[in-house]
């Protein structure tokens, strides 16, 4: 009787191992033009709103939209303070592949005014931004398992009407994620950009590691608290930040949310962001 219950135990293993294959290969055929049927789409993951970005990809054939409703940054240092205004600046995510998706983000308006410190003169402009042009590859555990892991290359145009100092600045992110017991989730992010400075015509690069822990709340309603930190090879600064959100999913494919990027030095931004996500 115990053999005969060994084997069958084995022989339904087999069976979900076979199954979840078989599954997998039956979506791995899906593209563009051959979207994943709605019954079969993953749950909706975001990459917003923490700074750490999610691993998964959108369903093949589908597109997800990603916005800042609304965004306000602040920063300051002994020579300038400035703020910025950003309305609608929104994530355009089309799902190419079963792990592939393209990704065009759009500043649809912002405004900006910076003040000289020293002389007390001011400037300010307002228009669109700058757009950019982001693709993500999960590479490892898109629809199964514990563990996930995506690259994500972007390139940035620099479209900006209100920011006439904007340059092509590129990057690489690494963004991974663990689905810890009682169902909270543990995401970190390795990122490398090349970016322009402050005060002159010219680049740097800069690290940015994350971690960021989330659970469900109740029903429909995610905690978020992140911590990350970026560090400026050229001028040798580290900047930290914590971060908290609300996420509230309305339906199953619309969530809002609402949340703040807080520099913890005097001369490291503090962002206050309300946004939204939906897909189809």
């Amino acid at each position: 009787m115990e053999k005969l219950k060994s084997l069958l135990l084995g022989f339904i293993t087999c069976c979900n191992i076979c199954t979840g294959y078989a599954q997998e290969v039956k979506k791995q055929s899906y593209n563009l033009f051959k979207p994943v049927p709605a019954d079969n789409m993953r749950d909706m993951a975001t990459d917003r709103p923490d700074v750490t970005e999610s691993p998964f990809s959108v369903d093949a054939g589908h597109f997800q939209y990603e916005s800042d409703l609304f965004r306000y940054k602040n920063e300051r240092d002994q020579q300038r303070s400035k703020q910025t205004w950003l309305v609608n600046q929104a994530n355009l995510k089309l799902g190419i592949f079963a792990t592939t998706d393209v990704q065009l983000v759009i500043q649809s308006y912002g405004k900006q005014r910076e003040r000289d410190l020293p002389g007390g003169t001011q400037k300010s402009a307002d228009g669109i931004g700058d757009l950019t042009l982001r693709i993500k590859q999960n590479l490892i555990g898109s629809d199964h398992g514990n563990f996930a892991l995506a690259v994500l290359p972007y390139v940035k145009f620099p479209t900006s009407k209100f920011d006439a100092e904007g340059r092509y600045e590129y990057g690489l992110i690494l963004p991974m994620q663990f689905e810890l017991p009682g169902e909270w989730k543990l995401g970190f992010q390795v990122e490398t950009d090349r970016l322009k400075d402050d005060d002159v015509q010219s680049m740097h690069t800069e690290l940015l590691q994350s971690v960021t822990l989330s659970h469900e709340i109740i029903k429909g309603f995610d905690g978020i608290a992140e911590t990350f930190y970026t560090y400026d090879f050229k001028q040798h600064h580290w900047a930290n930040f914590v971060n908290a959100a609300l996420q509230i999913a309305v339906l199953k494919d619309f969530k809002l949310d609402a949340g703040l990027n807080y520099g913890i030095q005097s001369d490291a931004e503090k962002n206050y962001f309300i946004g939204t996500s939906f897909r189809f």
